[in-house]
């Protein structure tokens, strides 16, 4: 009589966990609103993004140490081709179903409107979608004073609790203003948190406490994606930005190589990203990816690519590319255009459509439906 007692209570225990389950499911069903991933290659040159390997680099012995071997992996007769061996989700998926902003050689161009043209400016332009000079003027520490468009939209009844920050920098909390936002961030060499891990999260925990970075502040990418890929799939966030770092990073070290693996790495886990929206149905046919960079780096002379701020000519120049279920499908821009990082926000807030003050701001790209 107890054990019947027992596979009784045991199978209304079943029961209500998969009444539960099919709650959760048709819950995503309906939820038809606009999902939004913000992407960005920390530093990556649009001059690579556009033709590939640099015929000035790929076989230069004082950025590259195997340069046989780099050639055979990344350099092609063609510009077209070279970028397609470097990017080849981009160049041959994303490039037919969205658009790529910034290719100079074809008038298209796009610049950020900071002063600075290094990272915590940059970072700020893109998430606030104004320039801040006269605060923000360093690297260092410090909170952000101003309010970025993951913290608006978190403040909304439709975000509450939805969006989730991820990035290789540790600065990340601070641009963020995670303090006062109280957002989700994981970045810089921060774990996992919770009582609910999955087995991968365990793992990644213990293998990126393992694992030395090259540098002090910044973890390897591979880490930031599993990490932004696991909490996607465990809590479904509707407005996500991910930053991976190691470009810039490998290019101040003037390791040509390591730069043009990392932005094809890079490329890859876009790919794994994009894959999984299109099969997860909370996602699929409701995401909108945003893809760019902070800042540019130099060309003339030759050195230069190794570095950006206001001292290094053409380190504001950078690019922009989007797809997904509110762009259409037009390829690489070949004509006169003129975009600004300040865009960035606001074509956010467009999408998810959520109210920010639009006076001092740039205004959403017209490529925005």
């Amino acid at each position: 009589m107890k054990r019947l007692k027992l596979l009784s209570v045991f199978f209304l225990l079943m029961l209500a966990a998969c009444s539960s389950e099919k709650k959760e499911i048709k819950k995503i069903l309906k939820d038809d609103s606009n999902k939004v991933f913000v992407i960005t290659l920390d530093g990556l040159r649009w001059q690579e993004l556009f033709s590939g390997a640099d015929s000035l680099l790929v076989e230069n012995k004082e950025y590259v140490s195997d340069t046989k071997g780099l050639k055979t992996q990344f350099w092609r007769d063609s510009a077209t081709e070279r970028r397609k061996v470097l990017f080849p989700f981009i160049w041959n998926e994303v490039a037919k179903m969205g658009q790529i902003h910034g290719n100079r050689w074809q008038g298209s161009k796009m610049n950020v409107t900071n002063g600075m043209h290094f990272s915590y400016p940059g970072y700020n332009e893109i998430l606030t979608g104004k320039a801040d000079d006269a605060r923000i003027d360093s690297n260092r520490k410090i909170p952000n004073p101003n309010l970025t468009i993951l913290e608006i939209a978190e403040n909304t009844e439709a975000y509450k609790g939805k969006v989730a920050a991820f990035g290789s920098w540790d600065v990340f909390p601070f641009i963020i203003n995670e303090e006062r936002s109280g957002l989700y961030v994981n970045a810089g060499f921060r774990e996992a948190k919770g009582t609910d891990l999955s087995d991968k999260e365990v793992f990644l925990n213990e293998l990126q406490a393992e694992t030395p970075s090259p540098w002090g502040g910044v973890r390897l990418d591979v880490f930031t994606h599993h990490y932004a890929l696991e909490t996607i799939k465990k809590k479904h966030p509707k407005l996500v930005f991910i930053s991976y770092g190691e470009t810039d990073d490998f290019a101040h070290d003037g390791e040509y190589d390591a730069y043009l693996r990392s932005a094809n790495r890079t490329d890859a886990f876009i790919q794994k990203l994009w894959n999984y929206t299109q099969k997860d149905l909370f996602y699929k046919g409701k995401t909108t990816f945003i893809i760019t960079t902070d800042h540019g780096r130099g060309t003339a002379p030759l050195e230069t690519w190794k570095h950006h701020g206001d001292a290094i000519k053409d380190s504001d120049q950078v690019w922009v590319l989007s797809f997904g279920n509110e762009i259409a499908s037009e390829g690489e821009i070949i004509t006169e255009e003129q975009l600004y990082t300040n865009q960035v926000a606001a074509s956010v807030a467009k999408l998810l459509d959520v109210e920010m003050i639009t006076d001092s701001i740039g205004k959403p790209f017209y490529f925005i439906k």
